[in-house]
């Protein structure tokens, strides 16, 4: 995805960290349904050089940031959407990509409802982005009354410990919120992030994330190590899991019962530092609050090899996130490739 649809769509953190109601929700929201676009519409984005559009997509969250923090976030939160569901119209790659996903996940629905639910993406997204404009400005007091919270004894537990403890994580809901959240609570968090192409962007994102105590730790060949270290002095590490990254190493384990390529990371961490890996999600509820969700720790297998284990708490941490994706499918990333990486007797079996 371009820079460009990153920030309009993902709120410019699309490929490193990236509606309410249970079932699979209606899209509800301003601007042109998707329903109506163009399939055969060109990315509005192609044809231009990378420098260009590096450039724009920077201008474009600065801009985002400036205006948006100084207006009323209820007010921000109507005007982004419309926005983000008319860039996606143009975006041929990335709706494509959206339906294609949908008809795995569920396949029992109709086109119509998948419609729905991309426009409940798309306008999710804005609100994203909208309300990452507003933690610019936001105090932790502020943070804190926004974000209704299930579970964080859990997190607390696993830091008294003193070997610290895991956040298996997705792009589900505002993840930034939840990482303000943390911070703002008073949890010591470090999290491992990819650094962006454009070093501008780079440091205006992990601005916001460090502003309320987070550390940040760049994905790569030290990050194992320093993750450990975090841990070794009783810091709790969030880790998100639930895009395919062929680059990081990784499991393929069930996902919407079919087999997706999951980073491994978080379960393999947890084992080497005999901490917890502790499930942790975020979703938007219909009053624009939010309610973090912190899961009971994943049960360490007590049989099998080392691999064996990995792959049965990488397992379990994915059936969280498919729990809640199912129960709010508008607030994922629907234009991620999920099951792009596909298993070697899978590949090798096609004609």
């Amino acid at each position: 995805m371009s820079k460009v649809a990153s920030i309009a769509l993902r709120g410019a953190l699309p490929n490193h960290l990236i509606g309410h109601g249970h079932g699979h929700g209606h899209g509800h929201g301003y601007g042109p349904n998707l329903a109506d676009a163009d399939p055969s519409r060109k990315s509005y984005t192609q044809g231009m050089d990378r420098r260009t559009r590096d450039n724009l997509a920077y201008y474009i969250l600065r801009g985002v940031l400036a205006v948006g923090s100084r207006l009323p976030l209820g007010l921000t939160r109507k005007l982004v959407p419309i926005a983000t569901r008319f860039a996606l119209r143009f975006m041929k790659r990335e709706r494509g990509r959206m339906q294609e996903n949908l008809e795995i996940a569920f396949p029992e629905l109709d086109e119509r409802e998948r419609k729905r639910i991309m426009t409940g993406c798309a306008d999710h997204l804005g609100r994203v982005l909208a309300e990452i404009a507003w933690l610019w400005r936001a105090q932790p007091e502020d943070v804190l009354q926004m974000c209704e919270v299930e579970g964080i004894e859990h997190i607390w537990n696993a830091l008294e410990s003193g070997r610290g403890g895991i956040l298996a994580t997705g792009h589900l809901g505002n993840w930034e919120m939840l990482n303000a959240y943390l911070g703002a609570a008073g949890v010591p968090i470090t999290v491992a992030v990819r650094e962006l192409d454009d070093s501008r962007v780079d440091e205006v994102v992990n601005t916001l994330r460090t502003r309320f105590g987070s550390e940040v730790i760049l994905r790569g060949t030290s990050a194992g190590r320093q993750l450990l270290k975090a841990l070794s002095i009783g810091r709790g590490v969030g880790l998100l899991i639930d895009q395919d990254i062929p680059s990081i190493p990784g499991v393929f384990v069930p996902f919407f019962n079919r087999l997706a390529w999951t980073p491994s990371g978080a379960a393999t961490l947890a084992l080497r530092a005999r901490c917890p890996l502790i499930p942790g999600y975020i979703h938007r509820k219909p009053d624009g609050t939010h309610k973090v969700k912190i899961y009971p720790p994943i049960e360490v297998p007590t049989e099998g090899s080392l691999k064996e284990k990995v792959v049965e708490m990488t397992a379990a941490a994915a059936a969280a996130a498919e729990w809640q994706v199912r129960a709010w499918p508008e607030q994922w990333v629907w234009m991620h490739r999920r099951w792009r990486t596909r298993p070697e007797e899978e590949v090798t079996s096609e004609p």
